[in-house]
């Protein structure tokens, strides 16, 4: 089943910081509650082109995704782009952007699920899987604005 998420974050902290947190996903289990494990398989170049890590999810629901993520593409305080391989195939993007004071985060994740058993719920449990996508995604924004001791101005899910 093909899913495309995109979720938006405004939080009052300076871009460098939020890139920074982002940009160094080993460090995301230590704020971020649903991330229990990342794992890095390969460092890449010095940009982290190439770079591969695993990550291992868990919502709100019973079940854990792990998969990984190759990056592909990096523009420092811009932008961060990988492909997915694993429980779940596809594209992921984090793009920033600030004006003033206030750093937006759009990270945007068009995935389809490999394991059999998502695929066959699929048809009646995509609003729930959908849900669970965004409270995890709303969680990551809560974390990360408390990892930074700034405010969380606003989460929105297109």
């Amino acid at each position: 089943m093909n899913y495309r998420f995109v979720t938006i974050w405004k939080i009052e902290a300076p871009l460098k910081a939020v890139c920074d947190a982002i940009c160094e996903p080993q460090g995301w289990p230590l704020w971020w509650d649903n991330v229990e494990r990342v794992e890095e398989i390969a460092p890449g170049d010095t940009q982290g082109i190439g770079g591969v890590r695993r990550y291992t999810w868990r919502g709100r629901l019973p079940y854990r995704l792990v998969f990984d993520v190759r990056v592909v593409r990096y523009e420092p305080l811009t932008v961060v782009e990988g492909v997915a391989s694993g429980d779940v195939e596809g594209r992921g993007c984090w793009s920033f952007s600030s004006e003033g004071a206030v750093t937006t985060v759009r990270y945007e994740w068009q995935v389809r699920t490999t394991r059999a058993w998502m695929n066959t719920l699929a048809v009646f449990a995509r609003p729930v899987i959908e849900w669970n996508h965004n409270t995890v995604m709303r969680q990551g924004g809560l974390s990360l604005a408390h990892k930074l001791n700034a405010r969380l101005l606003g989460v929105r899910h297109t």
